[in-house]
């Protein structure tokens, strides 16, 4: 794979629930916030439909706040949620349009998301709020440049704004981002954040889930990207 690109200043993260940064994109996260870059998070829901047994009602605030801890091992400050239904998100216009409408708000030169096809690889099904969140990022990264697709987001005052790159996480990574054992370790934390909800998937120690996911994704140093620019 070929170095990922450094001539960036900002990034948004877009995702469809909380812990999809967690699982592939922290140990970038962490590495970039640790070298002075700014990256913003942007998640389609709050995951209210993620943990079996437990309500959306109460799962919604939990797994909200799992998130806000995540956020801070990795240094990220700026999360937004749309409160689209977990597990109906639903791919079409109106995602495309708030998703746009941030772009703009947040100016990225970077959009990150993650794997946008119907599968991670043999016998991996993608689940299908993966699937409408990531291919509306990639056209959404396109309205944003656009006045006429969504004209009413000039009436906000949201001129239109040019991402440089577009990465995904995915099965045909092209671009690695090294990343350091701090940036590692604060990735395991982030994803350990998720205490309650890796609980619900695992009997297995949360931090043994945590460090299990986080270092297959991080092995040999380094994080792969799809890299659309």
């Amino acid at each position: 794979m070929e170095a990922f690109p450094q001539d960036w200043q900002r990034a948004l993260l877009i995702v469809a629930h909380p812990d999809d940064p967690e699982y592939g994109m922290a140990a970038a996260v962490a590495q970039w916030v640790a070298d002075g870059k700014e990256v913003h998070y942007l998640l389609a829901s709050r995951g209210e439909a993620g943990i079996a047994g437990l309500p959306p009602v109460q799962s919604a605030p939990l797994r909200t706040r799992e998130q806000e801890n995540a956020c801070a091992l990795v240094g990220v400050t700026e999360l937004v949620f749309l409160d689209h239904p977990d597990g109906r998100i639903k791919e079409g216009l109106g995602l495309r349009k708030d998703l746009a409408r941030h772009i703009r708000r947040v100016k990225p030169q970077l959009v990150l998301t993650l794997n946008h096809r119907d599968h991670w690889g043999p016998g991996r099904w993608n689940s299908a709020d993966h699937r409408a969140v990531g291919r509306s990022v990639l056209d959404a990264v396109g309205d944003a440049d656009n006045d006429w697709i969504f004209p009413e987001l000039l009436a906000e005052r949201l001129p239109r704004h040019k991402t440089r790159w577009v990465a995904v996480i995915s099965p045909q990574p092209t671009h690695a981002q090294a990343v350091s054992t701090e940036s590692i370790d604060k990735a395991v934390a982030s994803l350990a954040a998720h205490h309650e909800y890796l609980r619900a998937l695992s009997a297995e120690p949360v931090e043994d889930q945590a460090r299990s996911q986080v270092e297959m994704v991080t092995a040999g140093g380094a994080v792969g990207f799809e890299l659309y620019g």
